[in-house]
């Protein structure tokens, strides 16, 4: 049953995400920033760990995710280290997340090579 929940859960973000780019001016760049944001506020706001305890992988993988998980590092280090753990509580939860991406997109551009569409 938790993959279900996981596919529902990240069917419906991103469901969301493809409403927004069809019936809206907003820039690809806005909606994954304001994902982003939403992910943080909700954690904020105690409303994204139920979903994330539902959902699993389908609610922490996406955009949403990624602001869930900052907020979540910035709580625990703020109760850890006092007002410092604001500014390093974030990169020290997601720094796999960061480092992952670099690798993979640094392996990425040694193996293809780029060239114009015409």
């Amino acid at each position: 049953m938790d993959y279900v929940n996981a596919f529902i859960c990240g069917g419906i973000l991103c469901a969301v995400g493809q409403l927004l780019i069809d019936l809206t001016n907003w820039t690809p760049a806005r909606i994954l920033t304001g994902y982003v944001v939403a992910g943080v506020l909700l954690q904020a706001v105690g409303v994204y760990q139920p979903i994330v305890d539902w959902g699993g992988a389908g609610a922490t993988v996406p955009l949403l995710g990624f602001g869930y998980s900052l907020a979540k590092g910035v709580a625990k280090a703020v109760g850890e280290k006092g007002a410092l753990g604001i500014l390093t509580g974030g990169l020290t939860a997601t720094a796999g997340g960061i480092a992952a991406a670099v690798v993979f997109g640094l392996i990425a551009a040694v193996l293809v090579k780029p060239g114009y569409k015409r």
